[in-house]
């Protein structure tokens, strides 16, 4: 059973409780839940003990001992106690909302860094859970009592067996972060500029991946389809070759433990040149989840990111009737930073790939260069990657003027001072 605790607000909340609801039920359904029931409760007042009003329970306990229900996901942030209450009331298993999360993420990482990280995530969350009122954790163990006392309770060594391995996990994190960030220098002298995509979890960033780079990356209708980042390169109309970066899809009140967790996977959108926000515009809250993918960046401290300005590709255009289609189509003419799309047919992709293009071209600086002759590396460098206006050679050096993307630039002078030429 989802519940979905509406609790009310003294301002206006974006979302219907409904629409919340439907989210809920998706995630419960991405890990295969057969969902029996599913109720949003309305909550005038939170109950410390039980989250929900104590009427509730009771007429929930009945709809779960008549049905069978052996699992209850309660779409909101239960704190321990309150968890422990409901599963003492209704006689089942209680998770909440990171739970559930948590548990779709451990089922879909691939990569040894998206599992380290789901594993962080959900020990921070399980040693939040460790209170003294469970009654199988208050058994005594260890120790003789001599000194320490009567010794070490099961809880207190559960709590230290999870805090050393979350010091362990968090040690292999950084290792695995230094190995991305070598990944990340080598890219940096492969002179190609980054875009990545960002949207809501389901809005069709890997279908749109997958149709601009003839790629595979697993696209379903389903939420968190894609946990770790895939990267792969891409040839521009006019030629230019960039690297398009698929990146986790993105949640209302995404739980605590994973902002911070996932921070690393998230690094790729930092790095990018151009951000390309997917949204699923056929969704009957579009504007909320536009909104979320916004406040989740900030939070990750991604906030000169969407100052920046992102390209917004409003998908899934084929899903539309016709009055709403061009509804979409003329929002998209207003906006010179706003695309519409289909990742399925591929209708305005071309369109997608035009304003890339004229993007990267369009912040093209005039720079003067003084090169050794001896560095052909570099000098083929700026032929291949530039505009080459001017240039004049004396017995040593190339004087040369030229045009080059502020990424390029930015890569060049990177390469220069690591010495390694422009090779």
């Amino acid at each position: 059973m989802v519940v979905h605790p509406a609790v009310k607000t003294a301002g206006e909340a974006l979302r219907a409780p409904e629409a919340r609801l439907a989210e809920a039920v998706g995630l419960a359904q991405a890990i295969d839940l057969d969902i029996v029931a599913a109720e949003a409760v309305t909550v005038a007042k939170i109950r410390p003990a039980t989250l929900l009003g104590k009427g509730a329970v009771e007429r929930l306990a009945e709809l779960i001992t008549e049905s069978e229900i052996t699992l209850v996901v309660v779409d909101g942030h239960l704190s321990p106690v309150q968890q422990r209450n409901l599963e003492k009331a209704w006689a089942c298993k209680v998770i909440d909302r990171t739970g559930l999360i948590l548990e779709i993420f451990g089922e879909r990482a691939r990569t040894r860094e998206g599992s380290l990280q789901v594993e962080l995530a959900a020990l921070s969350y399980q040693r939040s859970r460790l209170v003294r009122s469970w009654t199988h954790l208050e058994r005594q163990r260890g120790g003789f009592g001599f000194l320490g006392g009567p010794g070490e309770t099961q809880i207190e060594a559960d709590r230290r067996m999870i805090g050393d391995r979350i010091v362990k996990l968090e040690r292999e994190l950084e290792d695995v972060k230094r190995t991305r960030d070598l990944h990340r220098k080598a890219r940096r002298r492969v002179p190609y500029p980054i875009i990545a995509l960002v949207g809501y979890t389901n809005a069709g960033k890997s279908s749109l991946f997958n149709t601009m780079t003839r790629a595979e990356v697993l696209a379903k209708d389903m939420l968190f389809a894609t946990l770790d980042p895939t990267m792969r390169t891409l040839e521009l109309p006019s030629g230019k070759k960039i690297i398009l970066s698929d990146t986790v899809g993105f949640v209302s009140d995404l739980p605590h433990e994973l902002v911070a967790a996932f921070r690393a996977t998230l690094e790729e959108v930092l790095e990018a040149d151009i951000v390309v926000h997917v949204r699923d515009i056929s969704h009957p809250d579009t504007e909320a989840q536009a909104a979320d993918v916004e406040t989740v960046l900030r939070e990750l401290g991604l906030a000169e990111v969407v100052d920046r300005g992102l390209i917004e590709a409003l998908n899934k255009i084929d899903l539309l009737d016709e009055g709403r289609r061009d509804e979409v189509f003329n929002q998209a003419r207003r906006r010179p930073d706003c695309l519409a799309l289909s990742a399925l047919t591929g209708e305005g992709i071309q369109d997608l790939l035009t304003e890339l293009d004229r993007r990267i071209g369009a912040g093209r600086e005039v720079v003067d260069l003084s090169l050794p002759l001896s560095d052909g590396a570099s000098i083929a460098w700026l032929y291949r990657h530039g505009e080459v206006v001017a240039r004049r050679d004396d017995q040593s050096h190339a004087f040369m003027r030229v045009k080059l993307d502020a990424a390029d630039l930015k890569r060049f002078h990177q390469r220069q001072a690591d010495g390694r030429g422009a090779s």
